[in-house]
Formats: structure tokens, C-alpha cells, sequence
């Protein structure tokens, strides 16, 4: 992190590159006109230029940090306990309150960009002092990671607030896991409110990131009922192949192995070639038709699945919690005083 810093304070918080700009302006019209404000929050003009450039300067020393900050954000606003949405609770370190998010199965050992958030925050306390949440820095660094990936840009309204809680149970139980059903899918993304079209757009994060082996160990099996009817068997002994060595539960493989660090419709062309890595990738196409006709329709036109993703993030993080559910602005992300 102290490279990171070197490196960002070299640049000006206005050095936004002309095209990705161009990109986020063009994009603004998005889907989000209908949707409720947060409220008026304060303002603070220098906010979405700061972690603009801080996404920019992590992504160019480490691509795969793009993923990793759009994960944060879906595993934030994933955990709907009491529907508590977008509120940065997956941020909390565990105190004498909770037990929170961190070490959940969908999280240990996986989710990162932790570093990235607090050095975001920082820099953003000095200039506008408790007037931008944790939950919106991760909003924006969501999109912005999307969009200097080679995707879309969206607006990102403020407002959101920080959860003074966490809860390691609703993480386990809300955030769809590598071997999920259709229906699990359909069920967890229908429980905040998300159709089933938004679950097969929002899956297209998978363009970006890398699993572990024991994500998708599953498909490796030879046993009858073997998951992996429609694969494309050549891919799936090269996993095997990865996956084969002593210890190598946590070695990575691409999500998508044709384009890794693009963020573009090429995850949709992998499930129609039995390409998909995870169990949950590979049912879209295998384990319901609607869903393998959305895939369908993404595969060959890029700007649906363009259009159809950033409105589904502008809905999924729009999610708030019920009325009169207490939030602040933390000044440190990982604590709550």
C-alpha cells in the first residue's frame, strides 16, 4: 500500500483519462431515473475524482484488483439480513458485538481490496470530513473498476449510510454460492428484489477475476451425475490438470479464460461453448432456458449486456435498509466508532 500511495500522490486527483470520462458521461442515462434518491447528502465535488484515481492507479499496478473491488460491492449489498443493503457492514472487523463478515465461507481467504477502500477513505476524510460513506466508496469503486476495465460507467447517486453492525450468519446465507442451482440463484437475487434477468446480467461480472480450485472442485468428479454435462471436456481437464497437485486448493484459475482483464460479453460466449468455470456459471446455460436465452442474446450483442448490467448495478445498489434502521459515516471503514 505504501507503492500505491507513492505512486497516487503523484497524480493529480483530475487526472482522469479523456476516454473514460467520455465513457461515463455517455453512460449516465443508464436506467437509474426512476429509482429514489438516497436523500441529500452532503457534498463533497471532489469525491468521485478521488476514487476515480485511486481505482485507476491499483488497477494499473494489479488488473485483477477490478474484480476484486466489484466483488466487494455485490458481497456488501448481498447480505440481506433484515434487507440492510449497500451499508459497507462486509468492511466491519469482527469486535466484542459481532462476528462479521470477513469470515464467512463466501468471503475468507477470497475477498480483498480491503486496503484499496481504506486509502480511498483517508484521503476522502482529509479533504471532506464525514461527508462520504464507505458504502458509497464502494459503489463508486464498483463502477469505476467496471468502466476502466472496458465496460460501462453509470451514475452512482450518494447517500448511502455506514451499518454500525455485521453479521457472519447472513453472509453464509444470503451470498449465492459457487455451486448454486438456478434456483438458489433465482431465489437469492428474487429476496433483494432482482429478477432473473438482473441475476444473469449481474453474473456477467464473472468477465473479470479468477476462483479458487476448491470453488469449482465439483466439476472435476468422474462419478455418475457428474455436473458437467454440455462442457467442453478439453476445458475441463485442463482444470483438472491445475487442480491436480497437492495443496493446490487455493490455486487460481481466470473466470474467463479468453479475455481475463476485460470487462466484455466474452463470459457469455464461454458458457456457450461449455466454457464456464464455476457450477453457477455453467447451470445458466445448462439448468433453465430462460436463462440460457438471456445468455444467448448477451453473447452476441454486447451493448444489451452493457445496458442490462449497469441498470441491475444501479438497482442492486440502490438497496437500503428499512426505515429508521440506524447508519453513520464512519471515519475508518473496518470499525464502527
Amino acid at each position: 500500500m505504501a507503492k500505491y500511495l507513492f505512486f497516487h500522490l503523484s497524480l493529480t486527483i483530475f487526472n482522469l483519462s479523456a476516454i473514460a470520462l467520455a465513457n461515463m458521461q455517455a453512460s449516465y442515462g443508464g436506467g437509474d431515473e426512476n429509482l429514489p434518491p438516497f436523500g441529500t447528502p452532503p457534498i463533497c465535488p471532489e469525491a468521485e475524482a478521488i476514487v476515480f484515481s485511486w481505482v485507476q492507479t491499483v488497477i494499473a499496478e494489479d488488473p485483477r484488483m477490478a474484480a476484486s473491488l466489484l466483488r466487494l460491492h455485490f458481497h456488501d449489498c448481498f447480505v440481506n439480513e433484515s434487507r440492510t443493503g449497500c451499508d459497507a457492514s462486509v468492511l466491519l472487523d469482527d469486535n466484542e458485538n459481532f462476528v462479521g463478515e470477513k469470515t464467512a465461507a463466501p468471503n475468507v481467504n477470497s475477498l480483498r481490496g480491503f486496503e484499496v477502500i481504506d486509502a480511498i477513505k483517508s484521503e476522502l476524510e482529509s479533504v471532506c470530513p464525514q461527508t462520504v460513506s464507505c458504502a458509497d466508496i464502494l459503489a463508486l469503486a464498483a463502477r469505476d473498476s467496471v468502466g476502466l476495465s472496458g465496460g460501462p460507467f453509470w451514475k452512482v447517486e450518494f447517500g448511502r449510510g455506514d451499518s454500525i453492525s455485521a453479521s457472519k450468519s447472513a453472509a453464509q446465507n444470503n451470498i449465492p454460492g459457487p455451486n448454486s442451482t438456478v434456483a438458489t440463484l433465482v431465489t437469492k437475487f428474487q429476496n433483494l428484489g432482482l429478477s432473473l434477468r438482473d441475476m444473469v446480467a449481474l453474473s456477467g461480472g464473472h468477465t473479470l477475476g479468477k476462483a479458487r480450485c476448491t470453488s469449482f472442485s465439483s466439476r472435476l468428479q468422474t462419478n455418475g451425475g457428474s455436473p458437467n454435462e454440455g462442457a467442453n471436456q478439453e476445458f475441463i481437464e485442463s482444470l483438472k490438470q491445475l487442480c491436480s497437485a497437492p495443496g493446490s486448493s487455493s490455486t487460481l484459475a481466470q473466470l474467463d479464460i479468453v479475455t481475463p482483464a476485460t470487462f466484455d460479453n466474452q463470459y457469455y460466449i464461454n458458457l456457450l461453448s461449455g466454457e464456464g468455470l464455476l457450477q453457477s456459471d455453467h447451470v445458466l446455460v445448462t439448468g433453465d432456458y430462460q436463462t440460457r436465452e438471456i445468455v444467448e442474446t448477451y453473447a452476441v450483442d454486447p451493448v444489451a449486456f452493457f445496458e442490462d448490467f449497469k441498470q441491475s448495478m444501479v438497482k442492486m445498489g440502490s438497496l437500503k435498509p428499512p426505515a429508521g434502521t440506524q447508519t453513520v459515516i464512519r471515519t475508518n471503514c473496518r470499525t464502527v466508532s
